[in-house]
């Protein structure tokens, strides 16, 4: 199978007759990046996979209109991001929650997910980043996991680089303490 680089795949979609061939290349190259971005923000297996749908419909809608001034990844994380941000806020504001109790929700999720197949150490890293402001758990998600350069980062999240360094070190920085508290 031919590998294509973004600018190719992104020319397949433009292409009316080669367009849903590229759009499904595409999928496949960023589905399962995506997914866990998703996941480790909302915890719960289903919803990751409902708000994976949600961002491929809405890159499919968008892409015709994507300029280019970043890289496809890019702007594809953002689409995620935005989502997963909208999701947790709906979660609050359906139920009238506060964040802690939304936090608490998302780990008992983790305590109950079927799907979660980490060891306790990597269950512990979760629950420690649930106790972590929904930003910061979103750059360390972005730095840690993915290991995205802060420029990248700064595009997807549309923050300065040194707004997302300070938030990535006080992240580690709560995460350190939670582990040396346990």
């Amino acid at each position: 199978m031919t590998e294509y680089n973004d600018k190719e795949l992104f020319d397949l979609f433009l292409n009316t007759e080669t367009r849903h061939y590229g759009f499904n290349l595409l999928v496949n190259k960023y589905k399962e990046r995506l997914y866990w971005h998703i996941r480790r923000m909302v915890i719960n297996h289903d919803d990751a996979d409902d708000l994976l749908q949600n961002t491929f419909l809405k890159i499919w809608q968008g892409l015709e209109r994507f300029r280019g001034e970043s890289s496809l990844y890019t702007w594809f994380y953002r689409i995620a991001t935005n989502e997963c941000i909208s999701f947790l806020n709906k979660q609050r504001t359906r139920f009238f929650l506060p964040l802690a109790d939304v936090e608490k929700k998302l780990e008992h999720s983790l305590e109950t997910d079927p799907w979660f197949d980490g060891n306790e150490l990597q269950k512990k890293l979760q629950k420690a980043m649930l106790n972590l402001p929904e930003k910061q758990r979103l750059v360390f998600n972005l730095r840690y996991f993915e290991e995205m350069p802060y420029e990248e980062m700064s595009k997807v999240l549309q923050t300065s680089e040194g707004a997302l360094k300070a938030s990535y070190h006080h992240a580690v920085k709560k995460i350190e303490k939670y582990f040396e508290s346990d």
